[in-house]
């Protein structure tokens, strides 16, 4: 089980489950025939197809409410930052978080120059597979031993965040280095 590190931003969830919500509740009363009353056949056929066009992307948006942006899971820091791919970066290879300015990558042309408060991450440059990964650019980049994830698609991040996050970085190198019998690991 990963614990959470960074919780992602629920309230954009919600906000991204409403659009397929009405059509699936809509085909759900087709399905059932239950509306229109005495319905014909017609639209319990369109209602079980509106059904398994939303139900699979109100699931998918249902993991990532409960997926966190930052986890970790046995010696393991894990990135939820491209679409169905948790990325698991060994602890011992990053080195702390930073709060940092970058673009928001807003899809309206209106908003396209908005930045956000990022996490940035920091890797150790001697593990060079970790130097650039790919990633959905509107939740992070990733180069040069950096990670910057996005405040627009995760808990409302400052100060506190950033020193909770690298508290939790350093408890989990102390349990790693404890649990392989070695000494502290800073």
């Amino acid at each position: 089980m990963v614990r959470t590190w960074l919780q992602p931003n629920r309230r954009a969830v919600l906000f991204g489950m409403l659009l397929p919500t009405a059509p699936a509740v809509i085909g759900l009363l087709w399905a059932l025939g239950i509306f229109p009353q005495g319905s014909w056949p017609i639209f319990q056929v369109l209602g079980v197809m509106l059904l398994v066009l939303t139900v699979p992307i109100l699931i998918l948006l249902g993991f990532q409410f409960w997926l966190p942006r930052i986890g970790y899971r046995a010696g393991y820091v894990v990135f939820n930052v491209h679409s169905g791919r948790l990325i698991r970066v060994p602890v011992d290879v990053v080195e702390g978080f930073l709060l940092g300015q970058g673009p928001a990558m807003l899809p309206s042309e209106r908003l396209r120059q908005t930045e956000t408060t990022t996490v940035v991450v920091r890797l150790s440059e001697k593990a060079e597979e970790w130097s650039r990964v790919e990633v959905n650019s509107r939740l992070a980049s990733w180069c040069d031993s950096y990670i910057s994830i996005r405040g627009t698609w995760c808990e409302p991040l400052d100060v506190g965040v950033v020193k909770r996050l690298n508290r939790l970085l350093a408890e989990a190198k102390r349990e790693l280095a404890a649990a392989s019998g070695g000494g502290q690991a800073e």
